[in-house]
């Protein structure tokens, strides 16, 4: 008996991962090349890095998951997304790396908090890096329970030993390689995601045999379950519309996420930025029409073959695997389910590295050991990712962990913390440090509490959003800030006008 060719194929896949990693080593020469990949990213890679950093498993598990089990209300998250990220790109993308570069040239968004705002610094640094470590910790861990559930469908094993399966190639290669490796690697996986996404809705579709077929389905799915599998807005009801809000405010979270933010302050310039954008919304658009048709079509496939839908009753987020490992022969369905590998390695290789930089750069090396050499700071960093990484795996120790739950928490606390400082930080020259500081802290207190204290189905970044927007807004105007942080900014705004234009 043969080797499953999906092992073959998944295999070689990690083996080429690993080699991207180990080429990246070699180009590493200090702590900037590391953490930031000493800003020299052109448009193509900044472009798949930020798509394929910010698409993790939940692309191709829990989006297509919550398509299945609720219908096309919760497309109005790839909706969010796709016009939160827009505008990501347009007014903070380009603004940032003139910033960040203008201030200490900084490498992390606590070191540029503390640069850009000019007091209080020590406090906004532990501030924003106690905020990113706590956050993503639980993101990292959704890519942890992600890598499991892949890995327990693909090799039968427990959910225990697939946990450790799925977490070690990110781990490997985010330890050797560092930025260089995370970067390079996401070209090739945001290209295997795309393609994955591409042509699995598709073969769905020739497999139920066209249009009248799949109306069919639908119609009997929803008679059978009474939901509105293909309404966007099922009702006008007070539940439906928080519902469509609470999906659609996922696109508030981009302005706030530190994995995203970096690759536009690793970039070579504005101008690299502006390609960048073009490609990577396309890249987002096809992946995510791709993730929604996924989950639809998966309802009236599973209609029409009730006897296939096993694991499916007890975890929607299988949708994806399951639908490949049916549908392909076992060589392609190999390289879909590598897909799948992909999009969890991408993110969590960027949350890892983000709170690796966190951990160094903002307390080691500026509390610690300010004067530490690069290379101490290179393998600090790469100990750093061990320990998050550790963490993450006894985060997603619980079997009943859900990819989107875990996401949606960890996307609003950054959204909700950093979103609007960002946004202040490089449009408003009056923002102050205490004003920064309040915000966050009350944006990611709100995110935390909101459940629990009002009880309402409202998603959480809503209102904890609105929160730091206000109190850094209102704690802003009491003060005023140093006359040379107004400079800097000035000169920072004049520099992003004139390379706009260039």
């Amino acid at each position: 008996m043969g080797l499953n060719p999906m092992y073959v194929t998944f295999v070689l896949y990690i083996i080429a991962v690993l080699g991207i990693g180990v080429a990246a080593y070699l180009a590493t020469r200090n702590f900037d090349d590391y953490i930031l990949g000493g800003r020299r990213l052109g448009g193509f890679v900044t472009a798949m890095a930020a798509g394929a950093s910010d698409m993790s498993g939940w692309l191709l598990m829990g989006l297509p998951g919550a398509i299945y089990a609720s219908g096309l209300i919760e497309a109005w998250i790839a909706i969010g997304l796709t016009i939160g990220q827009y505008f990501n790109w347009l007014l903070v993308s380009g603004r940032l790396r003139v910033h960040t570069e203008l201030n200490n040239n900084a490498l992390t968004l606590p070191e540029y908090f503390a640069s850009r705002f000019g007091e209080y610094g020590k406090l906004l640094k532990i501030g924003s890096a106690a905020i990113i470590l706590f956050f993503f910790t639980i993101y990292s861990a959704s890519g942890v329970v992600a890598g499991a559930r892949l890995f327990e469908l693909l090799f039968e094993v427990d959910y225990g030993t697939a946990i450790v399966l799925g977490a070690v190639a990110t781990i490997i290669y985010t330890f050797i390689g560092g930025f260089l490796a995370v970067s390079w690697s996401d070209s090739l996986q945001a290209t295997l995601m795309f393609f994955a996404l591409i042509f699995t809705p598709i073969a769905i579709y020739l497999q139920l045999g066209g249009a009248e077929e799949l109306s069919a389905a639908f119609a009997a799915a929803s008679q059978a379950t009474n939901i509105p599998y293909s309404s966007l807005v099922p009702d006008t009801s007070s539940a439906a519309i928080i519902g469509i809000i609470s999906a659609a405010a996922w696109g508030l979270g981009y302005f706030g996420q530190p994995h995203i933010l970096a690759r536009f302050m690793a970039s070579s310039s504005v101008k690299t930025l502006k390609n960048a954008r073009r490609i990577s919304m396309t890249w987002m658009i096809l992946c995510l029409l791709g993730a929604v048709l996924v989950g639809y079509f998966g309802i009236a496939y599973f209609q029409e073959h009730p006897e296939q839908v096993g694991v499916l009753k007890s975890n929607p987020e299988r949708i994806f695997m399951v639908l490949s490992t049916i549908l392909f022969n076992p060589w392609i369905a190999g390289a879909i389910l590598s897909a799948i590998l992909a999009a969890i390695m991408s993110t969590l290789s960027a949350q890892l590295l983000v709170c690796s930089s966190a951990l160094t750069e903002d307390f080691y090396k500026g509390f610690l050991r300010p004067q530490a050499s690069q290379t101490e700071l290179v393998w600090i960093g790469r100990l750093m990712v061990l320990a998050v990484a550790v963490l993450a795996i006894f985060i997603a120790q619980d079997p009943n962990s859900k990819v989107l739950g875990l996401v949606s928490y960890a996307w609003a606390g950054f959204g909700a913390a950093f979103g609007p400082v960002v946004l202040f930080s490089v449009f408003w020259k009056r923002t102050t440090a205490i004003g920064a500081l309040a915000g966050m802290i009350v944006g990611a207190v709100v995110v935390v509490f909101w459940k629990d204290v009002s009880g309402s189905a409202l998603y959480e970044i809503v209102p904890g959003f609105i929160a730091c927007s206000v109190v850094l807004y209102v704690v802003s105007l009491m003060g005023k800030p140093p006359a040379e942080v107004v400079q800097r900014f000035d000169t920072a705004t004049q520099e992003f006008k004139r390379l706009s234009a260039e």
